[in-house]
């Protein structure tokens, strides 16, 4: 599937990982939908790529109504949905019994919630749309694109709710492409090591030093702008579907 003219939903789509895929999708042609909490910043990322390529209304994931609000304004002002990117999710570290005790069960749920059921929630509400494209010249009516962790599988210690939010992505992605192929929809997922997006802002000049050579090659943070050329890689080859790719030079974390 081509970019150009393609509308996509990009959850997250204010910074970091979203940014990057917002802008590149409008480079190459394409509309962007951003769904996000940040009012500040996606507002900024319209600014700049203009508002008759990009549309924001600011919008909780797990919110069946304020999701179903902006589907229903991306098809009023775009009049279609090609392209769903998942990129939204929250990963603060709690060990399950730290110095004050059990972890308090709101932070593993409000995790799960965000990272898991937010996707699911999108992607269900989104595909129902979806399936009414008309079909390209090779079948497909849309692509569907999540976002996991290499915490989903090599989760370190303080990452339980991380991890069981991101494998659960990991875990649903073959089911539901198998389920949408007889409606030429793919849907595949990425899983990024370490990318250096505002989630890495706070941390020293030394410790980010310390992760980068952790990271076999190249031995640096990944780049958002990495991740968001996956992505179109995926949009345009129309044989991958039902995978998880790793996005990660290599690493393989170790336990804390």
């Amino acid at each position: 599937m081509e970019l150009r003219n393609k509308v996509a939903l990009v959850t997250g789509g204010g910074s970091g990982l979203g940014e990057a895929t917002v802008t590149r999708i409008v480079e190459n042609g394409g509309k962007a939908v951003i769904l996000d909490l940040q009012e500040e910043r996606s507002h900024a990322v319209v600014d700049r790529l203009g508002a008759d390529n990009v549309l924001f209304v600011k919008t909780n994931v797990v919110n069946e109504e304020e999701v179903q609000n902006i589907i229903n304004k991306a098809i009023d002002k775009f009049g279609k949905i090609d392209i769903v990117v998942n990129c939204a999710g929250i990963g603060q570290p709690q060990r399950v019994i730290g110095r004050e005790g059990a972890q308090n069960l709101a932070h593993f749920v409000k995790t799960i919630e965000v990272n898991l059921i937010g996707t699911f929630n999108v992607i269900r509400l989104a595909a129902e749309k979806m399936f009414t494209n008309e079909p390209n010249e090779k079948g497909e009516r849309g692509v569907i694109i999540n976002t996991a962790s290499v915490a989903a599988f090599d989760g370190q210690i303080g990452q339980a709710a991380y991890s069981a939010s991101k494998g659960g992505v990991v875990g649903m992605t073959l089911p539901i492409a198998r389920e949408f192929a007889k409606q030429g929809i793919r849907v595949n997922t990425i899983a990024p090591g370490l990318i250096e997006t505002p989630l890495f802002d706070s941390l020293s000049d030394e410790a980010k030093r310390a992760l980068e050579a952790q990271v076999p090659f190249p031995s640096r943070l990944g780049r958002p702008e990495e991740y968001a050329h996956l992505v179109t890689s995926i949009v345009e080859n129309a044989y991958l579907n039902g995978e998880t790719i790793r996005l990660d030079g290599a690493i393989r974390m170790q336990p804390k």
